[in-house]
């Protein structure tokens, strides 16, 4: 049996296994730790007092090196970034949609699929008769992106400028490659009406990125093509062979976007943004994706970039190897690790907890860990702590439920659990669902007035920790989803690219 036709084989297994098992157990986790849930509908017309009432804002942006990425298990870019602060501002949760499409990011936004576009665009008139712009949050310029000749450090200046194009009259001979319907496209019509004569232009997929035309062009797939000055200019500093002095078009606004009928959000996103950018954090923010060289650099050598690599972590294989234990997605089980420990092998917590998954000593000798600062058996023995604790949920039928009660319980035990279970019981909410249910009641755990409640065997909790830990743990899930595919999805993909 062929490597392909054995992943296809377990793919099946887990779904026959998954039909045949109630919504309690725990072969069922898997089932929900799958890319294919589908959300509600959304409200198309609905605006910030909407989004309020449910909770959530959901953005749109674009997977590249410098709006939103995962590097070495964590979320980045410029957009995540400022998402996250936005979100908190508001008071709400975020939720980020990747488009596949740079060219589909209008229709997305107005046909519901987000609240707002958070994406570098230009502000042009044809895209304000589709969307309400922001408030910009920086200027640049359009550039020409070109290779320098081969030999270009031997020779002296004058001879690369020859080889070069350094003044817009002379596209008019010289192909230019860019996205249809970009705004790049856009400014080199208006600069064929400028100078009154064809610029040969051709039109590149609006699935690939500004950076992957950008590496084209190195590359010598494309001569070249046109970008943000910002963008090709942190490009340039890992591939010095790239000529980005041409200047196209005069100083341009980059803002996101949100719906027409959206005025205000769009007030609420405005005045965020007056006040950040009165922080210095937010010049940090800029700076850190479009001018800090070192960084740029380090990132996209990395192999937990993942623009490289379908990688999160150097452990990926040995979590891999023990998700399978308690039926989780191994993606799931790595936030939690990076929950625990950033995945440091030698970290020590201050209450003593060690190793990747943060084992106790008393726990690592009761699961037979016998070195908690050993990869491996580190995290074998926390699977088989985190299979302890799920037992003690029983009466959870949910199984998405039943891995959030397990999580807490392993963040602050299972008796503080059982306490708010108890407490939400007697106060009338449901002691089997973790969501706006038990999680109020572990809160309230630091309350006097609760933690000395009859019902309550295990005292004072600070509660905000559990609370916190399981939240984080299913955010960085969804972006760990985001970006790295599964082994069948990637198996599928290689067949895919064969039977093309």
């Amino acid at each position: 049996m062929d490597r392909l036709t054995y992943v296809y084989f377990i793919a099946l297994l887990i779904v026959l296994s998954g039909c045949s098992k109630g919504s309690g157990g725990s072969g069922n986790n898997s089932g929900f730790f799958s890319n294919n849930q589908v959300d509600p509908p959304y409200n198309i017309a609905k605006d910030l007092k909407t989004i309020k009432e449910e909770g959530v804002l959901h953005a749109i942006t674009i997977y590249n090196s410098t709006s939103y990425f995962l590097y070495k298990g964590t979320p980045m870019g410029f957009e995540y970034e400022l998402l996250s602060r936005l979100a908190k501002d508001l008071d709400l949760e975020l939720k980020i949609t990747v488009a596949d499409n740079i060219n589909d990011l209008f229709d997305m936004l107005n046909n519901g699929e987000g609240d707002l576009i958070a994406f570098g665009l230009t502000i042009t008139e044809p895209r304000k008769k589709l969307v309400s712009f922001t408030k910009n949050h920086y200027v640049t310029h359009q550039t020409l992106v070109q290779k320098m000749p081969d030999n270009w450090r031997s020779l002296p200046g004058y001879k690369i400028d020859r080889q070069l194009i350094s003044n817009t009259i002379e596209l008019m001979n010289d192909t230019v490659w860019v996205r249809e319907n970009s705004s790049y496209a856009e400014r080199l019509k208006n600069l064929q009406d400028e100078m009154g004569s064809e610029i040969p232009v051709e039109y590149i997929d609006g699935n690939i990125t500004t950076d992957e035309i950008i590496k084209m062009v190195v590359d010598g797939e494309i001569e070249r093509t046109v970008a943000d000055y910002n963008i090709a200019s942190i490009n340039k500093t890992f591939y010095p062979v790239l000529d980005i002095d041409t200047r196209i078009s005069f100083a341009q606004r980059i803002a996101w976007a949100v719906r027409q009928n959206s005025p205000e959000l769009l007030k609420a996103i405005n005045n965020w943004i007056t006040k950040e950018k009165k922080r210095d954090e937010y010049y940090v923010i800029y700076n850190k994706y479009f001018k800090n060289k070192k960084s740029y650099r380090g990132r996209i050598q990395s192999d937990f970039y993942s623009k490289n690599s379908n990688k999160i972590s150097k452990y990926d294989d040995i979590i891999k190897n023990y998700a399978s234990d308690i039926g989780w997605d191994w993606r799931f089980l790595s936030s939690q690790v990076y929950q625990e420990s950033g995945f440091d092998p030698r970290s020590v917590s201050w209450a003593g907890a060690s190793g990747l998954i943060q084992l106790m000593p008393e726990t690592a000798k009761e699961v037979g860990v016998s070195n908690s600062f050993d990869p491996q058996q580190n995290i074998k023995g926390g699977v088989k702590y985190l299979n302890r604790v799920r037992e003690r949920f029983d009466s959870v039928e949910d199984s998405i439920q039943k891995v959030k009660f397990t999580l807490a319980a392993f963040n602050c035990g299972p008796g503080h659990v059982l306490d708010a279970m108890r407490l939400a019981e007697k106060h009338g909410k449901d002691p089997n669902i973790w969501d706006e249910n038990v999680e109020e009641y572990i809160l309230k755990l630091s309350e006097k007035k609760y933690y000395l409640d009859e019902v309550v065997r295990h005292g004072y909790a600070r509660g905000s920790e559990p609370y916190n830990y399981v939240r984080d743990i299913f955010l960085r899930y969804e972006h760990y989803k985001q970006f790295i595919k599964e082994d069948i999805e990637i198996a599928m993909s290689e067949h895919n690219k064969e039977s093309i």
